[in-house]
């Protein structure tokens, strides 16, 4: 196979038919009309020799030999951006954007109480906040620096650190009576959706006896939050969550633990702005270790 006609430019075109499955979106995201991506394709696959995708009723999927390559091709791009990043490193100061994803709860609850001493001792950072507990790619530097309650395991250029323990109580709202632990399965209870049924939490209420009727269930822990503190039920919350929201807590101690992982790209490690704040947000967490442990 003759792969010296290929352009680099192709790579971008490759990805984005892959990643969005039309020639209109592919053309969006990158800026351009459909005539170019259809011919950036079209230039590709002649320089591979090999057809890259096939269209069917569900847009455009990659052959085999495409999947080959769109995983290649990511590796290649997030390498490229990279390098370009870390060739102007040496030159910056603790400046410019850095991308922080975690569940919703703990930015609401604490993190962005905690911003303003950042902020201060940093004032040309520009800090993003994306609210998502999903599984984000670091190879393709979908996000910069995370906050995770489990251990990914499946992308390579994972840098992980283990930050230390948060507390699972259950708790009820402030205006309501005490209920001992022996009547919890016969309350009304908030809860996550079928998709979460897998984590810590859901597993330990599904062995409460007697099974408690669910009156609630929601995908994050904000609106939880939110449905205890109106009274319809109880929750099995983070400890630093249900105080901070004046809830009131019913277990004498956590009835469970879950550890708290901040996660990086391998690279970000030499860029200083991304390992400034990462610094910052072990430092930060350790400073409230207790409250998060419950």
């Amino acid at each position: 196979m003759d792969t010296s006609a290929l352009d680099w430019n192709d790579i971008a075109v490759v990805l984005a038919l892959a990643r969005h499955g039309s020639m209109s979106a592919a053309a969006r995201g990158l800026g351009v009309d459909v005539s170019t991506v259809s011919r950036r394709l079209a230039a590709a696959e002649a320089a591979l020799r090999t057809r890259l995708f096939i269209r069917d009723h569900r847009g455009y999927r990659p052959t085999d030999a495409g999947a080959v390559f769109v995983a290649h091709a990511e590796r290649v791009q997030g390498a490229v951006r990279a390098l370009e990043t870390e060739t102007r490193a040496e030159a910056e100061d603790i400046a410019g954007p850095v991308s922080i994803t975690a569940a919703d709860a703990l930015f609401d609850q604490w993190l962005v109480e905690r911003l303003p001493e950042l902020a201060r001792a940093h004032p040309r950072l520009q800090i993003r906040l994306v609210a998502d507990d999903h599984n984000l790619s670091f190879t393709r530097r979908e996000a910069d620096l995370a906050l995770r309650l489990a251990q990914p395991t499946q992308d390579a250029a994972l840098l992980m650190r283990k930050l230390g323990a948060i507390g699972f109580s259950v708790y009820c709202g402030a205006h309501c009576k005490p209920v001992p632990r022996s009547r919890w399965g016969s309350q009304p209870w908030l809860a996550y959706g079928e998709e979460l049924a897998g984590v810590p939490e859901m597993r330990w209420l599904a062995r409460l006896r007697p099974a408690p009727q669910r009156r609630l269930q929601a995908s994050s822990a904000t609106t939880l939050i939110r449905a205890c503190q109106a009274g319809l039920g109880l929750a099995l919350l983070p400890g630093f969550c249900g105080e901070r929201s004046g809830l009131r807590r019913l277990s004498a101690r956590p009835e469970l633990h879950r550890d708290l992982w901040l996660l990086s790209h391998r690279d970000a490690a030499r860029i200083r702005r991304f390992r400034v704040v990462g610094d910052w947000l072990a430092q930060a967490f350790e400073a409230d270790r207790k409250a998060f442990a419950g």
